[in-house]
């Protein structure tokens, strides 16, 4: 294909471009930039299209995928750097949000309400905490699938009633 042509394949495109644009990132200004970085990487690139295969399909990928690089680029980029002496809130925990102790439950507490569990919760319920899958669980206990997921159920639901003043 003729550069003219490309280019004008391209330039008939721009509005569709546009609207894709808009739709990937919620934002009229940002869609404004992912339309020129993608019509400036679709003409330098213009050597690697195939004649005969859908140059819109082929546009829009590459517009894509350029939004999916721009983002995760954001993401990377988003990394909290502690500034604080000693780096001390590098050490705390996200969640903790700097709580006192005694606004939380020891894992001592929350084992030993597990273990007051009848057997047959407490059982499934520990597996499932230990990292097997809920087929494992069935398989080993001999049990239904159903059962197993309704008993790891009621446990759960069990220990969030015992602990309501958690939250």
């Amino acid at each position: 294909m003729d550069s003219a042509n490309f280019q004008t394949r391209l330039m008939s495109l721009q509005a569709n471009m546009l609207n894709f644009a808009v739709m990937l990132t919620s934002n009229r200004d940002d869609a404004y930039d992912l339309l020129q970085d993608t019509t400036l990487k679709v003409l330098a690139n213009k050597e690697k299209y195939v004649e005969n295969t859908n140059f819109k399909g082929w546009v829009f990928t590459i517009m894509r995928n350029i939004f999916i690089n721009n983002y995760r680029r954001v993401v990377r980029s988003a990394t909290v750097i502690d500034q604080t002496e000693d780096y001390y809130h590098l050490n705390v925990s996200q969640d903790s949000a700097f709580e006192s102790p005694e606004d939380t439950y020891a894992a001592s507490e929350i084992t030993a309400a597990i273990n007051e569990f009848p057997e047959k919760y407490r059982v499934p319920f520990s597996m499932h905490v230990a990292g097997y899958k809920y087929n494992e669980i069935a398989e080993e206990m001999g049990l239904p699938l159903g059962t197993i997921k309704s008993r790891i159920f009621f446990a759960r639901q069990e220990l969030q009633k015992r602990f309501a003043d958690f939250r």
